[in-house]
């Protein structure tokens, strides 16, 4: 079967394509629109669907609208009440509804050729289920934990898979929920409601939970697998933050209490749920299960041998999971996910392509990965845009910005390229097999959503990605599944001694991460970064603005320039003074010598682009 997952309701709209129970592609609106999370969740968004992402998974997999045998859309308005009755305060709730009712329609318009008859509604919450259960490597039967927002009518789903059906055990109704409690916190917190929780857990770690005992009283489990998250009198807590005045301690001890009540409140979910089951696998999805501090406090003290957490955990997995949860009911046993790199990706001609087109000056290098090491262990911050797109919220070593985990100032240096607050961390990817050496916490952890105790021994050593409370968030590299990032990771620590780099998502604050070229090259222009590694090829910011402009004399593939030195143009028209030129050796019309390579050699073509001469 040919399964379309939309999601396209409240926030993150997304497109997912499964083909005989095989995830093909997968992608978020935002990275095509450059709009970060897609749209607002609002009601008078609802109508919007993922219209760019759904038509490049579509051609990714060679197939038209008219090909699909089905297409999940993760919302079932038939389950969903009045929000007046289910307590929420939303007084635009059924419009979001009438739209939801009208998605097929939406689609066939946004998909010509759709047949709108083959549209199914899937439960939010079982689409968020499915992304955790039926996408686990290795999962077999296991216990799933959803908990986000909202969904139709409840805000948590307890199940269990057996084989590859969903079983519901259990599922909280609103108005109770951990998701609309912490985006209150969020708006309270002077951040974006439903868009800046990550900020908020950030901000927690330079907290004390002070106020917790005040917090329990409005959230806190029922001991029969629900809870109680509702009517908490924020401003009681502590004052409100404007978005644009600095934080306080009382502003991040009520954000390390309100951190430390969901970590309980999931502890007691865990639990229940493996009462019920007894199994030894718990899979996460749902945008909760982003708090990376709280997965690995399930993991460390719940009674699950494995927890193993969806990379698009968010709104975006439903695309997914529905489209999963689809091709079981057909009788398709789903493949579990390979990896998150299910996005856009080009070609070494196409990439070579892009960077003639923007006239940047590039060369390609014998390995891209060893020349990245090189320039990290020379402190420089690299953008490293490699194979296809990140599904989901982490960069994980496709869409990254990478630095020296040595030096302490490298943080605050990359909060200032991002743009971004100075308490925001950043994260250490490392390989696989070295991980246990410098972090304590589940391993492997390839999709960045837990948290490690760093090593004591280390901390002193890869200062920049140590929280301010001796943790990190990791990324672990296993290089039969990474091979590119193993051998950055590898020659870097050859020449500093340190098995750890610097990852951050390749953006700046407020947009979505880069995802084509085009990004990539705004980003890097508009950004104080030294280099951009884009697949084989190499554009250097000393390059591209020596004497103030691009210039326009060739690298040969193959060499690394030396410092200063000049670099191809990608096929922009010769400098004055430079056409007609045969091969011989001359220099720019401002008369600075032509010493491309560090052996001192140069080459005697120019208006070329690196990759052309010396292929």
């Amino acid at each position: 079967m040919r399964i379309l997952g939309i999601n396209a309701l409240f926030h993150d709209p997304a497109a997912a394509l499964v083909v005989d129970g095989r995830t093909v592609a997968a992608a978020e609106e935002e990275r095509f629109s450059r709009r970060k999370h897609g749209k607002r969740p609002v009601p008078f968004s609802a109508w919007e669907v993922p219209e760019k992402a759904a038509a490049w998974c579509l051609e990714q997999a060679g197939l038209r609208p008219q090909d699909l045998d089905a297409v999940a859309y993760s919302f079932d308005p038939s389950l969903a009440r009045p929000a007046d009755a289910m307590g929420l305060h939303d007084p635009w709730d059924h419009l979001r509804l009438a739209y939801a009712r009208e998605a097929p329609n939406f689609l066939a318009t946004a998909l010509p050729g759709l047949d709108p008859a083959i549209v199914r509604f899937v439960p939010h919450h079982m689409a968020h289920a499915a992304s955790g259960a039926l996408a686990a490597p290795g999962a077999g039967n296991s216990s799933v934990l959803v908990l986000d927002g909202r969904g139709e009518a409840t805000s948590h789903l307890a199940a269990r898979r057996t084989g590859d059906r969903i079983e519901p055990l259990y599922g909280q109704e609103l108005p109770h929920s951990l998701g609309l409690v912490h985006e209150e916190l969020t708006e309270h917190l002077g951040f974006l409601r439903s868009s800046d929780e990550y900020k908020v857990m950030a901000l927690a770690s330079h907290g004390r939970p002070r106020m917790l005992a005040e917090l329990r009283r409005h959230v806190h489990p029922t001991g029969d697998g629900g809870f109680r998250a509702a009517g908490v009198p924020w401003a009681e807590l502590s004052r409100p933050r404007r978005p644009d005045e600095a934080w306080t301690q009382e502003h991040a001890d009520l954000a390390a209490s309100a951190q430390a009540c969901l970590e309980e409140t999931l502890l007691d979910l865990a639990r229940w749920l493996h009462g019920r089951t007894g199994d030894r696998v718990l899979t996460m999805a749902g945008g909760v299960a982003l708090n990376c501090v709280a997965n690995s406090r399930i993991a460390r003290e719940g009674p699950f041998d494995r927890v193993w957490v969806q990379p698009a955990a968010g709104d975006a997995g439903t695309a997914l999971g529905g489209a999963l949860l689809l091709a079981a009911a057909g009788g398709e046993s789903p493949e579990p996910m390979a990896g998150a790199d299910l996005g856009r990706g080009w070609s070494d001609a196409e990439l070579e392509a892009w960077l003639k087109a923007a006239a940047v000056p590039f060369d390609r290098p014998v390995d891209i990965a060893e020349t990245v090491a090189e320039a990290l262990a020379r402190d420089e911050i690299v953008a490293w845009f490699q194979g296809r797109a990140e599904y989901g919220p982490r960069a994980l070593g496709h869409r990254s910005l990478l630095a020296h985990p040595g030096h302490s100032g490298n943080l605050e240096r990359l909060n200032d390229v991002k743009g971004r607050e100075q308490f925001r961390p950043v994260a250490p990817m490392v390989l696989a097999e070295r991980a246990a050496e410098v972090f304590d916490g589940p391993l492997p952890s390839p999709y960045m959503l837990f948290v490690h105790d760093v090593a004591p021994q280390w901390r002193d050593r890869i200062p920049a990605v140590v929280n301010v409370d001796g943790t990190a968030r990791i990324q672990t590299v296993d290089p039969a599944a990474e091979p590119l990032v193993a051998r950055m990771l590898g020659r870097f620590e050859r020449l500093t001694g340190l098995p750890v780099v610097v990852n951050t998502s390749l953006n700046t604050a407020g947009r979505p991460m880069v995802d084509d070229p085009r990004d990539a090259l705004e980003c890097f222009g508009s950004a104080p970064v030294d280099m951009l590694a884009i697949g084989p090829f190499a554009v250097r910011r000393a390059a591209f603005f020596a004497d103030g402009r691009p210039d326009a004399v060739t690298v040969r593939a193959g060499r690394a320039p030396a410092p200063g030195t000049r670099t191809a143009t990608g096929g922009r028209r010769p400098a004055a003074g430079l056409s007609g030129l045969d091969g011989g050796m001359a220099g720019p019309p401002d008369g600075t010598p032509v010493v491309p390579y560090v052996d001192g050699t140069a080459d005697g073509t120019v208006n070329g682009t690196a990759g052309e001469a010396g292929r």
